[in-house]
């Protein structure tokens, strides 16, 4: 009985292989620079983001620091 070679880059079914989008490691690992600042903000809206951190097992600050990271991001393109 011969054993069926199978090629790896052939679709099976419906699938289809992709490309590798993530990045290496090393690139992962880079620190970015970061400054300190010191911000105000309403108690209502740490409020939040205490919560849905503690909701999530996440930090609050880390969430604020990504929300402005992508909000920065989305309109830097522009």
């Amino acid at each position: 009985m011969r054993k069926k070679t199978i090629n790896a880059d052939m679709p099976i079914g419906k699938l289809t292989k992709v490309k590798d989008f993530l990045p290496p490691p090393a690139q992962l690992a880079m620190p970015e620079e970061t400054t300190k600042i010191t911000i105000s903000l309403k108690k209502s809206s740490v409020e939040f983001f205490r919560h849905e951190a503690q909701r999530y097992h996440s930090k609050y600050q880390r969430m604020i620091r990504e929300l402005l990271d992508r909000y920065a991001m989305q309109y830097a393109k522009n």
